[in-house]
């Protein structure tokens, strides 16, 4: 056994103050402010895809052509965050290409997070696919911007000995500008990560940590905090968690400060 105590962060929600915004692209409806894997939840066959690019690719590009266009044409990696059922990188590539979802769609998405979200950290683009419907449901951006002790909770950690790590369902592009923010090795940033992989993140650091925290505040949490010795979920995003992760929970705490308390 090695060291005494690890910490594994989520990172939208839990290190950043994250502001959100989806677009339905059946009816055109905007949604504020919401949760997304939410979205992916409320229906079986649908997923939530993260692109790998800085947004300003999407605007040099022309308004007429398709998000399937965009990401054929500019090779941009995909990735499945969380899904609601089994899903395949491969069937996902196919729902986009069969899709006629205007680039403008996610213009429109990223534009008004930047609107919104003062002091933003970065911005991320994504997409909701539909099995069943063989479409897009939804384009998403987030933003976020770190919370005022998340700085500080870090570096009490890294002062006395206690390695942090980040699992989050982010893409790299984004997580090493917080990694290094936060004075975070790159090894210990773990990006993509699905539910199962922050679950079996936390399992792997119990082989080398006599206790391991999670601190997280979405579904997408849920297995890593039934995993590890201590869970602890932050309602300090403001909006509605399911009970579920209440009851999962050792600790819910107000403020990301409360973690030094905890370790």
């Amino acid at each position: 056994m090695g060291k005494k105590v690890a910490v594994v962060f989520d990172s939208a929600g839990t290190l950043l103050h994250m502001y959100r915004v989806a677009k339905s692209t059946a009816d055109g409806k905007i949604l504020e402010d919401i949760e997304t894997t939410m979205l992916v939840a409320e229906y079986p066959g649908r997923a939530l895809i993260v692109m790998h690019m800085n947004c300003e690719e999407i605007f040099n590009k022309s308004e007429d052509i398709t998000i399937a266009d965009f990401i054929i044409r500019n090779n941009i990696e995909i990735d499945i965050v969380c899904s609601n059922g089994d899903f395949s990188i491969e069937q996902t590539r196919a729902i986009i290409k069969s899709s006629n979802v205007p680039i403008s769609d996610l213009k429109e998405v990223i534009c008004r997070v930047r609107k919104r979200c003062p002091n933003i950290f970065y911005v991320e683009a994504g997409l909701i696919v539909d099995k069943d419907l063989e479409d897009i449901s939804y384009v998403l951006s987030t933003g976020g911007r770190l919370f005022p002790c998340s700085r500080k909770v870090l570096s009490w950690l890294k002062e006395h000995g206690v390695d942090a790590y980040i699992a989050s369902g982010d893409s790299m592009w984004n997580l090493k500008r917080l990694a290094k923010h936060l004075e975070i090795p790159l090894e210990g940033v773990y990006d993509i990560a699905t539910p199962e992989d922050k679950k079996n993140i936390v399992k792997e650091l119990q082989k080398q940590y006599s206790s391991v925290v999670m601190v997280g505040d979405g579904l997408n949490d849920l297995l890593a905090l039934r995993a590890a010795d201590v869970a602890v979920v932050t309602r300090q995003q403001g909006d509605n968690r399911p009970d579920v992760l209440f009851n999962v929970a050792d600790r819910v705490i107000d403020d990301i400060a409360e973690v030094i308390d905890i370790v």
